[in-house]
């Protein structure tokens, strides 16, 4: 199973050290060519806004766009999960998403890298035991439309994982937390879909 990680900037590498370790290959993506060599996308926490910028650049963003309503399965962390949502609140001039995913996310819902908390959160797709997440600068599923459904939420309600056929997301960082088992899942999905390129 090849396995890619968008590696325009952001965390890349610690999403690639995680999947190695669950026995994904791994590719870093940076070319739309490479997209046809992986069976699912890893799209890693980051700056969002340069991020897209970057996508665009090198010829990206159409070809991911075209790749996630083509059924690749997509996994977005922070960042990721932003670059993915139809609707992003309160985005810098000229932002773009790849879209795809039927929510609307409020970038940096949390305030500032200060104000960056963890928490335990049920997450029953995964088990019994909670999920330590870790929110940096983190954005919020402000809406989550018909086709996706909640996955987490915090105990305010507001959801931060999410679910929509091949597409996952959450707004907190597993990679940076010895947890593994949402990248885990999101192999099961690429598995299923049976996905080349």
């Amino acid at each position: 199973m090849s396995v890619g990680v968008l590696a325009l900037q952001g965390d890349f590498r610690e999403h690639a050290e995680v999947l190695r370790s669950l026995g994904a290959d791994v590719e870093l993506v940076r070319r739309p060519e490479e997209l046809a060599r992986i069976s699912g996308l890893v799209i890693p926490g980051g700056e969002s806004s340069v991020m897209d910028k970057l996508a665009r650049a090198f010829g990206l963003a159409g070809p991911l766009s075209a790749a996630v309503r083509g059924g690749l399965p997509v996994y977005g962390t922070c960042a990721g999960l932003i670059m993915l949502a139809d609707t992003v609140i309160d985005g810098i001039a000229g932002q773009q998403s790849i879209g795809g995913f039927d929510i609307s996310v409020r970038r940096n819902a949390f305030g500032s890298q200060t104000l960056s908390f963890e928490t335990d959160l049920d997450v029953p797709v995964l088990g019994d035991t909670p999920v330590h997440a870790v929110f940096i600068r983190a954005p919020v599923v402000q809406t989550v439309g018909p086709r996706a459904h909640a996955l987490a939420t915090l105990a305010d309600g507001r959801c931060v994982a999410v679910e929509q056929g091949n597409l996952l997301g959450t707004s907190f960082h597993p990679e940076i937390t010895g947890e593994h088992r949402f990248h885990e899942y999101f192999l099961g999905k690429v598995a299923a879909a049976g996905f080349h390129g």
